[in-house]
């Protein structure tokens, strides 16, 4: 788990920022932590750190290609 702070939500994209400058931007959010978090229309969430647990995932056809998934959320 990492700590970051949830920045936006804009045309289908998370964007966090975590504690050492890194900005990582998620195509996917588990749709348990969308649930517990309506980060897609609730903008009480923006700038609240979290703890977050996230997977990067390879493109099948082009390991070239990689996204982020985040799996969990934990507000600090």
């Amino acid at each position: 788990m990492r700590t970051a702070v949830f920045k936006s939500y804009k045309k289908g994209l998370f964007t966090f920022w975590f504690e050492n400058g890194e900005e990582l931007v998620f195509e996917e959010v588990h749709p348990r932590v969308l649930k517990q978090y309506d980060l897609k229309n609730d903008k009480s969430f923006i700038d609240q750190e979290f703890r977050i647990t996230f997977v990067e995932e390879f493109e099948d056809h082009d390991e070239d290609l990689v996204y982020y998934r985040v799996e969990s959320l934990k507000p600090l």
